[in-house]
């Protein structure tokens, strides 16, 4: 029980830190988002003959992908924002997860943490835990640490020492795991916000194009390729964040299985152990 309010205070301490970093990534994607817009893509040297950007007629240079990004309007460094965050997302929890896998092979030191199981070799186990380290390897070493305790427990039987391994084991996953999943709530909400503000985008585009047909007499042409333009990049924009979004969730969450499903399996081949070996 003295152990118990350390891994407790380790886990509120990584929650206020990834929820501080998610709070200052959010609104710095955005800030990063509306610079690159007005000084990068806005640049008069994108556009014929270097006119203000932000003039009605003003047209970028034939083939400057930079100027025609900068004529999708004001949704466009929103969708900028928002792909950056998927970047920086994405690479925390990457960091995140290599450190809870320790510093080797992952499905190599559950091979071994069973090999050392099956000739009841504890002590290599636990050695092993701690040349790996990480969270998963924390999680195994936590178990072996209860099945030692159990084999000089005097007042259990087999069954009940089983069950005490195997919550000791739930217990420290409780603890070290959840932290890996935090900041994916982010990136899954971005799938979807990120394709409805492209959309939004859209919508807005395609206003100003039929504004341009609306006018008497001849239709407003640069209004017109304006409102066309604005609307095909948002929805490029929009699509292409979800879509990156989407991809980096679903290699994150895989992530995330196979260390869960490592400690499933270690942490099955540890109380197997005990069972088989004290009848």
């Amino acid at each position: 029980m003295a152990n118990a309010p350390k891994p407790t205070t380790v886990k509120k301490e990584s929650s206020s830190a990834s929820n501080l970093f998610a709070t200052l990534t959010i609104p710095i994607c955005i800030i990063i988002g509306i610079l690159v817009f007005k000084f990068i893509l806005g640049d008069r040297n994108n556009f014929i003959d270097g006119a203000d950007p932000d003039l009605h007629d003003t047209m970028p240079k034939v083939g400057n992908y930079m100027g025609m990004a900068y004529k999708g309007g004001v949704i466009v460094p929103v969708l900028m924002g928002m792909f950056l965050m998927v970047i920086v997302f994405s690479i925390e929890r990457m960091i995140v997860i290599s450190k809870a896998t320790g510093k080797g092979s992952l499905d190599a030191f559950v091979k071994k943490i069973q090999g050392l199981l099956n000739s009841n070799n504890i002590e290599g186990a636990m050695a092993e835990c701690d040349k790996q380290q990480g969270s998963v390897a924390n999680v195994i070493k936590s178990g072996l640490k209860k099945y030692r305790e159990m084999e000089v427990e005097p007042n259990m039987d087999t069954d009940q020492k089983c069950l005490a391994i195997q919550k000791d084991i739930e217990e420290a996953t409780t603890l070290e795991m959840p932290m890996l999943e935090q900041n994916l709530t982010v990136i899954a909400t971005l799938v979807s916000v990120g394709t409805l503000t492209g959309l939004l985008g859209t919508v807005t585009g395609m206003i100003k194009a039929f504004g341009g047909l609306a006018n008497s007499g001849a239709p407003d042409q640069a209004a017109l390729a304006t409102g066309i333009s604005e609307a095909l990049i948002n929805t490029a924009t929009g699509i292409g964040t979800s879509t990156f979004a989407i991809i980096m969730y679903n290699i994150l969450t895989s992530k995330i299985d196979k260390l869960t499903y490592a400690i499933d399996e270690a942490g099955f081949s540890i109380i197997q152990t005990y069972a088989s070996t004290h009848k």
